[in-house]
């Protein structure tokens, strides 16, 4: 009897999901401005109270761009965006550019350690929209903390990784390969829902 609540507990964290369980999650989804991922995806956008994962074989290959339509609008709408130790400092123009308000978006700069509890205690507080952290070192048991620390405080989390990070399991909602040679996105693991068949091609 005691093995029931805890798995009620990790079905309520969202940390495992029932197999099979298909359709749109009762809190539906972020829409990321692009609609044929947004058909591709569950719950028809970036997934709420969860953590995304963005696995990249560089830095500057369009994560920014996939994310800046649903950053432009949280901030729109009185939503704060927190970026975690960012590997480059944003071009505040370019993100403006974009659509983000830039008073409600925060910069925090850390060393990877400090960050790593800084992106978690961001995604736990309550107070984020989104948070986007860039892990370096982060083990499953540490993306686990993340998954349930956004669901904690109803954020939506990136994490932005090296696409050497795709072979291994992952407890994140969603994640996203960005393919160079077809400039496309292959969808990985999305929870609740059908992996797509092929890449997507998304307009930058």
């Amino acid at each position: 009897m005691g093995a029931i609540p805890a798995l009620d507990e990790l079905l309520a964290a969202r940390t495992v999901w029932r197999a099979g369980r298909g359709g749109t999650h009762a809190d539906g989804g972020e829409p990321t401005g692009h609609a044929a991922l947004d058909a591709a995806l569950p719950d028809g956008g970036w997934p709420r109270k969860a953590l995304t994962e963005l696995l990249l074989p560089a830095d500057g290959v369009g994560e920014i761009a996939l994310l800046l339509p649903a950053l432009a609008r949280m901030t729109a709408g009185g939503g704060r965006v927190v970026l975690v130790a960012p590997p480059y400092i944003p071009y505040a123009p370019a993100w403006q550019a974009g659509g983000v308000e830039l008073a409600a978006m925060e910069v925090i700069q850390a060393e990877p350690l400090d960050a790593l509890w800084a992106f978690e205690q961001c995604l736990r507080s309550g107070c984020c929209a989104a948070v986007l952290g860039w892990p370096q070192t982060a083990d499953a048991r540490v993306l686990r903390r993340l998954q349930v620390a956004a669901d904690s405080g109803d954020c939506c989390g990136f994490a932005l990784r090296d696409r050497r990070h795709a072979v291994n399991a992952s407890p994140a909602a969603l994640r996203l390969e960005y393919l160079a040679e077809q400039d496309a996105w292959r969808v990985h693991k999305c929870r609740g829902g059908q992996l797509p068949s092929r890449p997507l091609r998304l307009a930058r």
